[in-house]
């Protein structure tokens, strides 16, 4: 990889930090955000819960639509939006106008990362591609792992519109890098919107997809509720919960770079045997999760395997659609939210029936579905059964 590319892919990796960074870094400060607009946090939890569902409707729609347009001025576009964003999000006192902030961002949040993954997967030879886009998912990482903590701390050591400024300051300096470093990078190849469309007529799409709401509802599902297993399970300390959510996040980078190492040699063995070394994590958390240390050392692996999830989630939908990559890009983004709505609803469910220790079932569950749509997607892409099953 040249040396400018190596500078593009950072600069989009610090674009997807600061996307994510506004999307999740409000998890840190909704007491904050509660004081400042005089509401309760149950109802600050919109200004995230909204954002995610606004990235669910918009994902498949919004790359579409700006799939013939510049990918720079896009990206400068999307930047543009957020920063505005967070600007209005600082200085308004009305939590109605807050929520529009939000929600307008979300709305082109998706062409961003459609844009970036396609930027990066083409900046590198084909089969080097995962690795690249792995680097992206880094900044993704990072901002759920950084943002959270350094946007709390901010409110909670200078104030609420400091933390909000962090936001709008990072969003603003990629904008300015994009601007200044990113060449001109129109479409070479406009596809029509029919064209791109018609990989959903492809059974093999609806197949990634299912499995990627399934992996993603596997990891978040039980994920979402960490730090209440830690505290009702495990019995941790509030610090000792913080440590274990950085020790998961740390792990999460890791996984992104060890997972575009592993995609580039047998992506399809890789993917095939993530559900049996997930479940097997879970397995031994729901036996051991009431230990501190062994607890400590779950945490650990699976937050790499989480991180790798992550990128065999947009591996496996963009790899059933090569032809229509922004396309592609969209129903990963919204397939993903569409996951973690649905596990994080069930995992809910179980927590409330059976006990916080019994949210693991939704992970397992989820596993044992995934890995059969895998191999059902696994099975038609070979031509002769594909042929059988058309018929």
């Amino acid at each position: 990889m040249s040396k400018r590319n190596s500078l593009l892919i950072f600069i989009l990796t610090i674009g997807a930090f600061g996307i994510i960074n506004t999307e999740m870094g409000v998890i840190g400060i909704l007491p904050y955000i509660a004081d400042h607009f005089h509401i309760s946090v149950s109802k600050a939890g919109w200004m995230v819960s909204l954002f995610a569902l606004t990235v669910a409707i918009s994902g498949p729609t919004m790359p579409l639509l700006f799939s013939g347009i510049n990918r720079k001025k896009a990206m400068l576009f999307v930047l543009g939006i957020f920063v505005l964003g967070n600007i209005v999000s600082i200085f308004t006192s009305n939590y109605a106008i807050a929520i529009i902030a939000r929600v307008i961002p979300a709305i082109f949040h998706p062409i961003y990362f459609s844009a970036a993954f396609t930027m990066a997967a083409n900046s590198v030879r084909k089969e080097e591609a995962p690795k690249a886009v792995s680097k992206v998912f880094i900044g993704v990482s990072a901002g759920m792992v950084l943002g959270v903590p350094i946007a709390s701390f901010l409110a909670s050591a200078v104030s609420f519109q400091i933390s909000m400024s962090f936001f709008a300051i990072v969003n603003a300096a990629v904008f300015i890098a994009t601007l200044v470093l990113f060449p001109s990078m129109p479409v070479k190849e406009r596809l029509s919107y029919g064209k791109q469309l018609s990989v959903l007529k492809k059974t093999i799409t609806w197949l990634s997809i299912v499995a990627v709401i399934l992996l993603n509802s596997a990891i978040f599902g039980v994920y979402s509720y960490l730090a209440e297993f830690l505290k009702a399970v495990t019995n941790t300390s509030g610090t000792l919960i913080s440590v274990m959510l950085v020790i998961f996040g740390g792990a999460n980078i890791i996984g992104n770079i060890v997972a575009g190492k592993l995609l580039t040699k047998d992506a399809n063995k890789f993917v095939i045997s993530f559900p049996f070394a997930l479940g097997v994590v879970y397995i031994i958390l729901f036996l051991l999760g009431q230990f501190t240390l062994p607890m400590a050392i779950i945490t650990l692996v699976w937050g790499i395997l989480a991180g790798i999830g992550t990128n065999i989630n947009q591996y496996w939908i963009t790899s059933a659609a090569p032809e229509a990559p922004d396309f592609a890009n969209g129903l990963f983004l919204s397939s993903v939210n569409l996951g973690t709505t649905f596990g994080t609803a069930v995992g809910g469910l179980f927590i409330s029936e059976l006990g916080t220790q019994y949210v693991v079932l939704v992970g397992l569950l989820s596993l044992i579905l995934g890995l059969v749509f895998i191999l059902l997607r696994n099975y038609m892409q070979n031509p002769a059964h594909a042929k059988q099953f058309s018929r």
